[in-house]
């Protein structure tokens, strides 16, 4: 179990982590979503992991600390889904004036994405051009 919570976290790290490094505002925002489901399954996971205990009291179990599981985890997760609810719609909402304003979801804007096809266009000129050299000799 905790290895299967560990995987989803650093795949989910390493997703985001990849998406927030793309230049455009929606990739961004698909980035810091998996960004804040992994630091959500990672503050969960630091209670430990105790299946079948409840976190708050009940009538037909004993009031020790063996029969229950911490709540605070909980209780941290459900405060960091609402933040990340409202992170995300505020971000949304910039990205689409942004996009708005400038025609692009290039986060630079339309100049940023202009001199990202340069660059593009100079590499894949470049490499046509080796490839021409290499083949010719």
């Amino acid at each position: 179990m905790e290895f299967a919570l560990a995987s989803a976290i650093g795949l989910l790290t390493a997703a985001g982590v990849y998406l927030l490094l793309r230049a455009r505002s929606f990739d961004l925002i698909l980035g810091l979503t998996l960004l804040s489901y992994a630091t959500n399954l990672l503050i969960f996971t630091s209670g430990g992991l105790t299946p079948g205990k409840p976190p708050v009291l009940r009538d037909d179990v004993p009031t020790t600390l063996a029969h229950y599981t911490d709540p605070l985890p909980q209780a941290l997760v459900l405060t960091a889904i609402v933040i990340a609810f409202a992170m995300t719609a505020v971000s949304i909402v910039i990205a689409m004036r942004s996009r708005a304003d400038n025609g692009s979801d290039h986060v630079d804007g339309d100049a940023g994405e202009q001199a990202f096809r340069r660059d593009e266009q100079r590499r894949h000129d470049d490499a046509r051009a080796r490839e021409t050299r290499g083949g010719g000799e």
